[in-house]
């Protein structure tokens, strides 16, 4: 307890024993060489290298092996060489230790006690370097002890091979696709969208097939490059018209809602042009609109995406802000931000597009479900903004979307094969800054909003869009490696290592017994989804009618907030333990809603909730919150051990194992068919051990900081003088009220 105005006496001991010295954990003496993948060669490495540990502050660490392949940047101790107390959550192709070639953000040496950005040639070499990575970890490397020349190698190699140019067969995919035995089925139930008879069968599943066709125009690529082998569009489009200007101005087909209006999307002609070429163009689309706007088809709604939503570069600029919040360094950095989190926050703007693309979802459904009116989506590409308003939109609209096969059929169907350029946005050639953008990023943060909003509506968690995040960056699935259709399969033939002929045959992220084995995998798996209850044969033809008829009016009850401000109840899922002043002007946007939208959206929370009907994500204010699983999972000091959600659904877990259990006594034969689900998370009935931010930080330690309420600072001194002042007059262990 504080004395009433007295000042504690600053600690005068002076240590003259580096804290290297004091916390060192000796080198190790046994050979420890790294797991190497097929087709994964070892380029250069480092011995008696020092890793920071991050925790509070202090020089603690470890030391180690340092190594860089053409696959990943690793660090080896003792506990690499051994299998013990290895977590039930392993990824087992990227290690706790382990950051993929395209996974580096940006490299920093330490000169002096200057930190300085590492590119290119480097004339001297630092002694220590810093790795912030795109999942956010940070990794501290102290190079003091280690042998000049082998720093020279290590850090050179790191930087060449993870920050230099290059060409896209020098990526590990290949190499991996050439070398690894090919035993994996990849689909999953997951539809690829690589056959005529994928679309086809998407036509039929959403009543599509009557007004819109499969087409096989661009076989050979002979329309355009940019767009896929098959594809579909209104049955009127003649094959001349999607010839005429390489598949621009065509409305091409995404889904169909239950009432027959259609969502479609459109590659814009370019805006600046002569003035002859700009009438013919706006000749073919008014021939176009007239087509699709007559009967059978409905009215025809057109949204220029590049001028109702922010551009690809302010997203960009948006997240490169967001992202420097949770790189954290050291536990300093973290306190010295933490009492100005709200405001920083605010200033990033991420959560204000998130919030502008979920409402731009919202009135999309709207024309669709309530005016019954095609809406045509307009993009200079189609394959960035348009593939993230037509995937929000089919997640909300259509509950198929939100089972897992579903959910991984859409991205095929909208982003793999739709021809989003997940290359040049993710810039894994690092040819280019001024193409990358966040865009699919974006996209699972703006599910992530509905997941933790409506759980149950959806079969996988928060966990299994985190680490499809984090597969963005993994380079042996074909996935998230190429910017279309058409790059896939001219860079497909090749030469095997193995058979010496045939072409790569590359793997799917979809098959997630790739990266975890059955144990791990269960945490991708919702065991409180609530299934689709399948109804008896007399009772179909009913209940289609009913769901088709009120198929936005919910069945369980639901509160919208009315209360206004960024960051209501923010702290259950920041776990910052601070109260923020409360922000409320993103509510007043320039963009406010107008009256329509308001009143099918007010209209629609004002009713119970329909799991397997349409979903309207709450976007006021406070209902926008941060992923925290994704972008605190890293820094100790943000966890709440014993806490957080983690502890409401082990609860609720140990009540479903109860209920089966007397199940299990009424009825043996059917307790199996439910027993699935409940028996599917592990480690949770420790959940009083686990962080909040289970399953990626299990038992870490607290941080030694007290998690004080800002008002409380403010009590006590001025905030500017709290930032620099240490906290040696609080008890840890001490009660706060």
């Amino acid at each position: 307890m504080l004395g009433s105005g007295a000042k504690v006496a600053k600690p005068s001991f002076v240590s003259y024993i580096s804290p290297e010295e004091i916390h060192i954990k000796e080198p190790i003496e046994k050979e420890v060489n790294p797991r190497l993948l097929p087709g994964e060669l070892l380029l250069c490495e480092a011995s008696t290298v020092y890793k920071y540990i991050q925790e509070d502050g202090s020089s603690r660490g470890t030391y180690g092996k340092l190594v860089c392949t053409n696959f990943k940047i690793a660090f080896l101790d003792d506990d690499s060489a051994s299998d013990d107390n290895e977590p039930q959550f392993k990824n087992k192709i990227v290690g706790e230790n382990d950051i993929t070639l395209q996974c580096v953000d940006q490299i920093y040496g330490v000169y002096d006690e200057k930190k300085k950005l590492l590119t290119g040639q480097l004339r001297k070499y630092p002694e220590t370097l810093i790795i912030y990575c795109k999942d956010l970890r940070v990794f501290n490397f102290c190079l003091r002890y280690t042998k000049e020349e082998e720093v020279k190698r290590i850090v050179s190699g790191i930087v060449h091979h993870s920050q230099t140019p290059k060409l896209l067969k020098r990526l590990f995919l290949f190499s991996y696709a050439s070398a690894a035995p090919n035993n994996t089925d990849g689909r999953n139930q997951t539809v690829m969208f690589d056959t005529l008879e994928d679309w086809r069968d998407e036509l039929e599943r959403t009543k599509g097939n009557v007004k819109y066709k499969a087409v096989t125009t661009n076989e050979g690529y002979r329309v355009s490059e940019k767009l896929p082998l098959y594809f579909v569009v209104p049955i009127c489009i003649s094959e001349e018209s999607i010839l005429k200007y390489e598949g621009r101005g065509i409305p091409i087909w995404c889904w169909s809602c239950h009432n027959g209006a259609a969502l479609l999307k459109m590659s814009a002609f370019p805006k600046e042009q002569d003035d002859s070429t700009s009438q013919t163009h706006k000749a073919f689309l008014d021939g176009i609109y007239k087509t699709i706007s007559k009967p059978p088809y409905e009215l025809l709604k057109t949204d220029d995406l590049s001028s109702s939503l922010p551009s690809l570069q302010d997203i960009q600029t948006a997240y490169t802000r967001f992202k420097q919040l949770f790189l954290i360094d050291n536990s300093t950095d973290f306190w010295a931000t933490d009492v100005k989190w709200f405001s920083l926050l605010e200033s990033t703007n991420w959560l204000e597009i998130i919030r502008r693309v979920l409402k731009k979802a919202i009135e999309v459904a709207e024309c669709l479900e309530r005016q019954h009116t095609n809406v045509l989506l307009i993009e200079e590409s189609a394959t960035d903004l348009c593939c993230v308003i037509s995937s929000l939109v089919q997640v909300m609209m259509d509950s198929h979307s939100r089972t897992k096969a579903g959910f991984q059929s859409l991205i095929q169907k909208e982003w793999v094969i739709g021809g989003h350029g997940f290359l040049d946005r993710c810039n894994h050639l690092h040819k280019s800054d001024k193409e990358e953008a966040p865009v699919f990023l974006l996209l699972l943060n703006c599910v992530w909003q509905l997941v933790q909003q409506y759980p149950p509506a959806f079969e996988f968690t928060e966990t299994y869009l985190t680490v499809l995040s984090d597969s963005l960056y993994v380079p042996i699935f074909s996935t998230f490696f190429f910017n279309s259709q058409h790059q896939k399969d001219t860079n497909t033939s090749g030469e095997s290592l193995k058979t010496q002929s045939g072409p790569f045959r590359f793997l799917t992220v979809w098959d997630w017994s790739v990266q975890f084995d059955p144990k791990a995998q269960a945490f991708l798996n919702n065991p409180l989804y609530a299934e689709k209850p399948k109804p008896e044969k007399s009772q179909r033809k009913t209940a289609r009618f009913k769901h088709q008829r009120q198929l936005s009016l919910p069945l369980a009850p639901t509160k919208s907030s009315t209360k206004r401000g960024f960051f209501r109840e923010e702290t259950d899922h920041l776990i910052k333990n601070i109260l923020g002043k409360r922000i409320g002007k993103f509510i007043n946007s320039s963009d406010e809603p107008p009256n329509s939208f308001r009143e099918f959206y007010d209209s629609w929370h004002s009713k119970p909730v329909d799991y397997h009907g349409l979903l309207l994500p709450r976007i006021d204010g406070p209902e926008i919150k941060v992923w925290a699983q994704r972008y605190l999972r890293w820094i100790p000091e943000a966890q709440l051990h014993g806490g957080g959600t983690i502890a409401t659904a082990a609860k609720i877990l140990d009540l479903m194992e109860e209920v089966q259990s007397l199940q299990v006594k009424m009825d043996e034969e059917h307790s199996q068919a439910i027993s699935v689900g409940v028996h599917s998370v592990p480690l949770l009935r420790n959940s009083a051990r686990l962080s909040s931010l289970f399953p990626f930080a299990l038992l870490q330690r607290q941080s030694i900081k007290p998690a004080l309420p800002t008002s409380t600072w403010k009590d006590l001194e001025d905030e500017d003088d709290l930032v620099k002042r240490d906290d040696e007059f609080v008890d840890p262990s001490g009660d706060i009220s």
